[in-house]
């Protein structure tokens, strides 16, 4: 596994990934901030996750083509596709996306299934919102998630 700490508007990230595709996407202060002692750190391999967030930041990239491979049960993963299919700009409420995978009791697992998404900004996870339509919990913390949904135009107060 590669790594690499990459500076962003909203704080420093700590990326890492393998052959297979990006693994993690964190912001700082996140529990999972330190990489294993046998990862490496990157040189080259993690320079197009870097370059499209850069390009995120700046408001000229809406859409990610990047390899993803996060792990995770596969409900997760299931959840982290239905993310990864609201648009750029747009929200929804954690009772829509149960509804999108077709589990519409599943509320309280899809939040805790988009709690534990390894890959921030990438798998959206900041677009989900709470049924009212206010913020609810986001790992990198409500001002990050608010930061995002403003720069994708999603959130504005």
């Amino acid at each position: 596994m590669f790594y690499r700490y990459h500076p962003s508007p909203t704080g420093p990230l700590f990326i890492a990934g393998d052959e297979q595709g990006l693994r993690m996407l964190y912001m700082d202060g996140h529990k999972h901030w330190t990489p294993q002692p046998q990862w490496r750190e990157a040189t080259s391999e993690l320079d197009a996750v870097c370059r499209q967030l850069d390009e995120y930041f700046a408001g000229r990239r809406e859409v990610f083509d990047l390899a993803l491979a996060p792990r995770g049960t596969p409900f997760q993963q299931q959840v982290w596709q239905a993310l990864q299919r609201i648009p750029f700009g747009r929200t929804c409420s954690y009772a829509q996306l149960a509804q999108h995978i077709d589990n519409p009791k599943a509320i309280r697992a899809v939040g805790t299934a988009n709690g534990a998404n390894p890959i921030s900004i990438l798998i959206p996870c900041h677009r989900v919102i709470g049924s009212n339509g206010t913020l609810t919990g986001y790992a990198g913390g409500l001002e990050r998630k608010q930061a995002l949904l403003q720069l994708e135009g999603a959130w504005l107060l």
